[in-house]
Parts: C-alpha cells; structure tokens; sequence
C-alpha cells in the first residue's frame, strides 16, 4: 500500500466516524466495551477462565 492510499483511507475513515451522530458514536463505543474479555481472559488466554468457571461449579 502506498502512503498516498494509507493517507486517503485514513482520511476517509475519519470523516465516516465524525460524520456519525453523537449517540451512535456512543452505543458503538459501548458495544465494543461490553464485548470485551475480563482482564485474566485477555492477558493469559482461556485457562483462568475455565479455572474460574469449575471452581464456581463446585460452590
């Protein structure tokens, strides 16, 4: 990709998101965060989160 194309795709990807109503911006933003791992998920995988959830079946 040359830098003229990089320049031209950034530039239209910015003018979509600021072109986006406030409140869409906000439900998106929001969306992404819900989707979202826990911190053990997210930094050393899916064994913690199996830990977590057999120990919870146990209780």
């Amino acid at each position: 990709m040359k830098t003229n194309d990089y320049v031209k795709y950034l530039t239209q990807t910015f003018v979509k998101y600021i072109d986006q109503p406030k409140e869409e911006r906000k439900k998106r933003k929001q969306a992404k965060k819900d989707g979202e791992g826990t911190f053990l998920y997210r930094w050393f995988g899916i064994l913690p989160f199996l830990l977590m959830s057999s120990f919870k079946k146990k209780k």
